[in-house]
């Protein structure tokens, strides 16, 4: 069973959170979510706190939608709407897709590269984010002290890294370290994402403007590829903007997942 939380009252929201990240990914826009939706947290196979990610025969997608249906079993989620960051995004919009969920809101989703020279570059970038958290884990509580320091270490993934805290700092760290077969799996079967979603089910897209991992270029792409979606620019975020904006993600997520003429919410205020 995938280690999960869940918190909060109304329209049930499921959070997914992007490739060598866990649940806690969330915690800086989660207090304001919970006050208009149930919240479910919920760690990836092969990272976190939850069991390794095992494909046998099976390709990565189906073993990630398969625990996906079975964590919404297990919850009692009937098509619950769903957000995700990243990997996350992705896994996001497969399920909108696949027609499992009401909504699906992805903040910088993968699969929006132009080509396999783009997609070596997010490898890359991965790679040594990799081998910069192996050689900096033994000296990481000291550095973790530092916001400064968290600011420069977190610098590839966002634009306000001193303000993720020490003691979640420290076990990013370390998830990111643990998830490396999970990553490297994930990776290798790596492909744009091409699926056709309903126009019955609301699609939102949020970019960061100062994404490095995911170039803005690829919200441009969304955007094309998805011209029925909500799409919006986060100003002055990084690839992973919860911490960065957290006013902008709350409200994008608010408007992702609510029914009806989304411009029109009055829960986002």
């Amino acid at each position: 069973m995938l280690a999960y939380e869940r918190f909060g009252s109304g329209e049930p929201l499921v959070l997914v959170h992007g490739i060598s990240h866990r649940r806690q990914a969330w915690y800086p826009v989660t207090e304001q979510l919970a006050e208009h939706r149930e919240v479910i947290l919920f760690d990836l196979p092969g990272h976190g706190e939850s069991p390794d990610l095992v494909a046998d025969d099976r390709s990565v997608k189906d073993v990630l939608q398969e625990e996906l249906v079975a964590l919404f079993a297990e919850l009692d989620l009937d098509r619950p709407h769903i957000a995700g960051n990243s990997l996350g995004g992705r896994i996001a919009l497969e399920a909108a897709a696949d027609g499992l969920v009401s909504s699906a809101t992805g903040l910088s989703p993968a699969g929006f590269w132009k080509g396999d020279l783009d997609f070596l570059y997010i490898r890359a970038h991965f790679a040594a984010l990799q081998a910069s958290a192996r050689v900096v884990k033994p000296a990481a509580p000291t550095l973790a002290r530092s916001a400064f320091a968290r600011k420069v270490l977190l610098a590839s993934l966002m634009t306000h890294g001193d303000r993720v805290d020490a003691e979640n700092f420290l076990g990013d760290l370390s998830c990111m370290v643990a998830a490396r077969p999970a990553l490297k799996r994930i990776f290798k079967e790596g492909v744009p994402f091409d699926a056709d979603i309903a126009a019955d089910i609301p699609v939102t897209i949020a970019w960061g403007t100062k994404d490095r991992v995911l170039l803005p270029y690829q919200g441009e792409r969304a955007r094309n590829q998805l011209p029925g979606a909500e799409h919006i620019w986060l100003e002055g975020s990084g690839h992973v903007p919860m911490a960065d904006d957290v006013q902008g993600v709350v409200d994008a997520l608010l408007l992702g997942s609510s029914h009806g003429l989304r411009s029109t919410v009055a829960d986002v205020a």
